[in-house]
């Protein structure tokens, strides 16, 4: 899959898309909030998360900051590094990144001592997607002996 191929997430996409030496499986799982449910099923073979915002979108960030709390603080996800990608930087009304980590700034103590990186980028046009991509294969690569964590099903 080329990262230009990217597009609104409907429900879930599964796909692969390679980066240098590396091929990466990504589980593409809808924003919306009746689909946020099922994101902790898929957090046990997890080695990274790309969160992704509408930096367009400002009467949903009260929203998108909470379920971005419920990911950084699982217990399942912990030590895993997270990409926050603000989508649409190519809009001229877009929230800035300074803006966009002005809102979350509640969550930066919840986040730890895991890698995080927020990164401007537009689907759209692709700016700012590599360059997000290709930092979170370095964090993976660093942790790659952090085994995924299993959890308790019993």
């Amino acid at each position: 899959m080329s990262l230009s191929k990217i597009t609104t997430t409907v429900g879930l996409n599964i796909g692969t898309v390679d980066v240098g030496k590396a091929r990466l499986m990504f589980w593409d799982l809808g924003g919306q909030e009746e689909l946020q449910s099922l994101w902790d099923k898929y957090y046990a073979e997890c080695h990274g998360v790309i969160y992704v915002i509408d930096s367009t979108d400002e009467e949903r960030l009260v929203e998108s900051k909470q379920a971005f709390e419920k990911v950084v603080t699982s217990e399942a996800l912990c030590g895993v590094p997270v990409l926050v990608l603000a989508n649409k930087q190519d809009v001229e009304t877009c929230l800035s990144i300074p803006d966009i980590k002005t809102a979350f700034s509640d969550c930066t103590c919840k986040i730890g001592r895991r890698d995080c990186l927020t990164q401007a980028c537009s689907a759209l046009t692709g700016k700012g997607v590599r360059e997000g991509i290709e930092w979170m294969v370095k964090c993976v690569v660093r942790n790659v002996h952090r085994p995924p964590r299993q959890r308790d099903i019993t």
